[in-house]
């Protein structure tokens, strides 16, 4: 079907190595010439808090995906959003194998409407048929649960 790349570039430079406490941060590059600063997730030695860890990256990807065709259902449905805000959360925690994983994404889409917001059944609908097509959703093993705000 498709193919999607993204390259990740660390280099140690003349840090120590084997003491642990080198830098994490690192970059990704997209093919359209974005390019993300990334590292581990604080307080791991020599992390950059500024940067994208990739827990954050993956409950971001979710959410995009989520919004993604929520807009375009919500296009063809006729109905205007004029903005649409998440506030996602990803837990991390065991699964069923015992493995550290993320368990449960948790989406809070805020959306403000151009004109009457629609019913609570069209709203379900919208966020049931975007769940169902996001592929980001149906990738992960953990949980992904819509509570719109």
């Amino acid at each position: 079907m498709s193919t999607y790349t993204a390259t990740v570039d660390w280099s140690r430079g003349d840090q120590p190595f084997t003491d642990g406490a080198y830098s994490r941060a690192h970059d990704w590059r997209f093919d359209g010439g974005a390019v993300v600063r990334g590292s581990s997730a604080p307080p791991v030695p020599g992390s950059d808090p500024a940067a994208v860890d990739p827990e954050e990256a993956l409950v971001a990807a979710v959410s995009a995906c989520h919004m993604l065709f929520f807009l375009a259902f919500a296009a063809r449905a006729g109905l205007t959003v004029d903005r649409y805000t998440d506030a996602a959360v990803a837990d991390m925690g065991r699964d069923d194998r015992g493995k550290v994983s993320i368990t449960r994404v948790t989406l809070r889409p805020d959306i403000r409407w151009v004109g009457e917001t629609p019913s609570a059944e069209v709203l379900d609908d919208l966020h049931h048929r975007a769940h169902e097509a996001c592929y980001l959703a149906n990738s992960i093993r953990g949980e992904v649960v819509v509570e719109p705000v």
